[in-house]
């Protein structure tokens, strides 16, 4: 792979950043990241103290959690200050963090028992070469998020204006279908493990209501009627290696 094509493949520098971590202030935001932390440790439940690398998690929306239930953790970023948000874990040695490429990852194959990577695969322009190199390390799962085209988020670019209005740090992003990904994943020696669609109504429907006993009220009914699972989105999605 060349390296120097990857310049354009950092946007985790932007979700490392205080203006992104607005996105999930307040108590709609802690909500938010609440759904995504529950699935995240469901679907790590059967991995006990596993070495955990997180690529472009210095959002450090997990990197805390992982910690706390006994994960060896360590962050990748496309850039030093992608480590500014997860920097109390650091100075107290809890975590560790390096700088580099995340389409050309420093580490040999299958260094670590799990690898994940949320807020990051919707704005890359090679993201299948991405989702190879993350099972390239992987030694037992792969974890990633996604918006599903298969959900109102497919309206995106025509609501992008609205969206802007309302959330004016926002950016645009692309729709992936799970049999995309699969077919990459699969390729690279894995298997689908588990999903989770997240919501039904879009996240910027949730914020706009800054109601987050209503916001769940109205997804909890969404699921219980299976329109989540159906047309849920973003979309967490488990890949386990499968025995050779």
């Amino acid at each position: 792979m060349d390296p120097s094509s990857d310049f354009s493949e950092t946007y985790d520098i932007f979700t490392s950043s205080n203006d992104y971590a607005r996105r999930f202030e307040g108590r709609v935001g802690e909500w938010m990241l609440r759904v995504q932390e529950q699935a995240t440790f469901r679907m790590l439940a059967s991995y006990l103290n596993a070495t955990v690398l997180d690529v472009g998690g210095g959002h450090g929306q997990l990197t805390g959690p992982l910690i706390h239930t006994g994960h060896r953790v360590t962050v990748f970023g496309s850039s030093e200050e992608c480590s500014a948000r997860i920097r109390p874990w650091l100075d107290s040695g809890q975590c560790e963090f390096q700088v580099g490429s995340i389409m050309n990852l420093p580490y040999p194959d299958q260094s670590f028992d799990i690898v994940i990577s949320y807020r990051l695969l919707a704005h890359l322009i090679r993201w299948q070469d991405f989702l190879r190199e993350l099972a390239r390390v992987a030694v037992k799962a792969v974890i990633v998020d996604y918006p599903e085209a298969r959900s109102i988020n497919s309206l995106a670019p025509w609501l992008y204006g609205l969206k802007k209005r309302l959330e004016p740090n926002t950016r645009r992003f692309q729709c992936l279908r799970e049999p995309q990904l699969l077919e990459v994943f699969r390729a690279a020696g894995f298997h689908r493990a588990d999903r989770f669609p997240q919501y039904f109504l879009p996240m910027m429907l949730h914020r706009a209501l800054k109601q987050p006993r209503l916001s769940a009220a109205l997804e909890g009914f969404s699921r219980t009627m299976g329109l989540t699972g159906l047309l849920g989105s973003p979309v967490i999605l488990k890949v386990e290696r499968s025995e050779q």
